[in-house]
């Protein structure tokens, strides 16, 4: 049996008349991918025009394209190598089809970015940059051409390199590699080059070959969308589409964005010879979980020990408005990603361009149609989803405006969304801005997962001391880590907060946030908080992430929790022994006055959760 070779998508963009079409059309004739038929009809263009060859020619689609010497839509044209097959996706380069580069390059796994040696970098060519930055490709090569036009100087191609990476490296883009050639005379596009003995690289053709591919979409994170629920016998079938990774039957598996954790009891099948115990992304499938949760459409169950699908309700994604009306700021719109349908609306226009002028504005209150845009976004209720580089289905959305469909987006990165139900921002004008710095690379560098501990349990029932230990017991082993004591708050930063319940929600709000920023930066937080009600937790583990958080309850009987801390439950007295425990999983620890020793708790809380 034949197997199956490996495909490959690379976009090309760059200005107009940087060359290329030129440099796809010498790569399918040096490789003897075109028809005959093709070249000789070429041949005779290129012949009237009173022209020599043009590689260029061979892209066009269209002859009125061909008269007017500018490439107007996306060509997708199959390449191949003795490696592996290619799509190459030709995109636009002049400035009014903007949009169809921008749709072409959301396909690619790759990008070859094209500058003129002679004229060096051009706006466009910066936007261009800019567009992939977004489309978050992160395999990028520069290909600089038209070597020739320059004496084949390696000067100047290390002239335009060093620019060219001074401006990328602000969009979070570096290039895997700089190859110069000259397409049009075939240097170093599919043979080494003869005029530049200097360079020792890749040819363009070695350079595609050595382009990693992606992990099929099977490897990777699981990633089940719940389209419906279905109700057979006494079944409760769990149905949707796999965007990614891989299911079979007795898997723990996490549902989002409640963070229930279960196990598929089966995969459910019309007829008995389609039986399996192993499903695969692109696959369409029903299963059952061993618990009876109340499951509903939108939700996203993913694997418990893989990548977990970020979940938030602010975020940063990346836009292309179609609608006949403008795009609105703070205007109520409906998001679709996979199978979630929520409200939203934009908080603010971080950087708008112009479809046309290519022009960048970032004072804008509304953008019109054609326009691409980087905006921060507020959903009514938490989301959830990827970046569109890691899964394509969980990164991409259409935007509804009045019934119609009036846009499209893309979230280029998880990094930075505010991951909580968050309270009515009282100021208008302000974005989550970009890092360079990625919690991942933060966690690399410590050797350690950002993570907050959260002791929780009545007044007097040992979370403090245990809290103690368990901080120097972690700084004894190397780990960078920080105790927040919520006690300590009082004097700060929730100075202003009394004991009712409202403001023991605020407090536990607080807490929450500043013990997420320490988790952000690699850090193991550890709170000490009474937060009695399961419902100021639950809002802190939205704000901390399923991932993030780990509750640990200390309990103890209402008696020993009185005889060590009687100002307590003073000066609480209304609710004095009313605590609330979690539904979901939660870390017990049982405290008793004669065994009571904090060392040991502190040493159980580092076994059991496994830091």
């Amino acid at each position: 049996m034949k197997s199956e070779r490996e495909n490959l998508n690379i976009v090309v963009v760059g200005h107009v008349d940087h060359g290329k079409s030129t440099l796809i059309g010498r790569l399918l004739y040096d490789t003897n991918s075109l028809s005959s038929g093709a070249i000789e009809k070429v041949k005779k263009i290129s012949a009237e025009k009173g022209k020599s060859f043009e590689y260029a020619y061979l892209l066009d689609a269209f002859e009125e394209e061909q008269k007017q010497g500018i490439t107007i839509d996306i060509t997708m044209i199959q390449f191949f190598t003795k490696k592996r097959d290619y799509v190459i996706i030709d995109a636009p380069g002049h400035k009014e089809f903007l949009k169809n580069m921008i749709s072409g390059a959301a396909s690619a796994e790759a990008a070859f970015l094209l500058i003129d040696a002679k004229e060096g970098i051009q706006e466009q060519t910066k936007r261009h940059g800019y567009i992939l930055s977004l489309l978050g490709i992160k395999k990028v090569y520069v290909i600089v051409n038209k070597m020739d036009l320059v004496d084949y100087s390696e000067e100047r191609f290390n002239e335009l390199q060093q620019q060219f990476n001074e401006y990328l490296s602000n969009l979070n883009i570096y290039p895997e590699k700089y190859v110069p050639i000259s397409a049009f005379n075939g240097e170093n596009v599919t043979s080494k080059p003869k005029s530049m003995p200097w360079y020792r690289g890749d040819s363009v053709i070695e350079t595609m070959d050595n382009i990693e591919k992606e992990k099929g979409i099977d490897e990777k994170a699981l990633r089940f969308p719940i389209q419906d629920v279905y109700k057979f016998d006494s079944r409760r079938i769990i149905a949707g589409r796999i965007e990614a990774g891989t299911l079979k039957k007795g898997d723990e598996i996490v549902i989002y964005p409640s963070g229930k954790t279960t196990r598929v009891k089966s995969i459910e099948v019309w007829q008995e010879k389609d039986k399996t115990n192993v499903v695969k992304a692109g696959m369409s499938v029903g299963i059952t979980v061993e618990d009876e949760f109340f499951n509903k459409r939108g939700e996203i169950i993913c694997h418990k020990e893989e990548r977990h699908v970020s979940t938030a309700n602010i975020f940063n994604a990346n836009i292309f408005w179609l609608g006949k009306n403008k795009l609105e700021k703070l205007k109520t719109y409906k998001l679709k990603l996979a199978t979630q349908e929520i409200e939203f609306e934009v908080l603010s226009f971080n950087k708008v361009i112009d479809a046309v002028s290519l022009d960048s504005n970032e004072k804008l209150n509304a953008i019109k149609k054609n326009d691409v845009a980087e905006v921060t976004i507020k959903t009514k209720t938490s989301i959830c989803f990827d970046a569109f580089s890691d899964t394509p289905a969980l990164g991409r959305f259409v935007i509804i405006d009045d019934y119609n469909t009036a846009g499209g987006g893309i979230i280029s990165s998880a990094e930075g969304s505010i991951k909580r139900g968050a309270n009515e921002v009282k100021s208008k004008n302000i974005a989550i801005r970009k890092r360079l710095v990625s919690k991942k690379q933060r966690e690399e560098a410590l050797n350690q997962k950002g993570k907050v501990i959260w002791l929780t349990g009545l007044p007097g029932s040992g979370k403090n001391e245990i809290a103690v230990k368990l901080e120097k017991k972690l700084f004894d082993l190397g780990k960078k880590v920080y105790y927040i004591d919520s006690a300590c708050l009082r004097f700060g930063l929730s100075s202003d907060l009394a004991f009712t319940k409202d403001d023991a929600r605020e407090q536990t709000r607080r807490i929450a946030e500043v013990a997420d920023l320490f988790a952000d930066s690699g850090t193991i937080t550890i709170v000490s908080s009474v937060s009695r009600y399961k419902d100021h937790r639950e809002y802190a583990k939205e704000i901390i992430g399923n991932e993030n958080y780990i509750e640990v309850l200390i309990e103890a009987t209402d008696e020993i929790c009185k005889k060590r801390n009687p100002n307590a439950f003073e000066i609480a007295s209304e609710d004095a022994f009313k605590y609330e425990k979690s539904e979901y999983p939660v870390i017990s620890l049982n405290i008793s006055d004669t065994e009571f020793n904090s060392d040991k708790k502190a040493e159980s809380i580092i076994e059991l959760i496994n830091l």
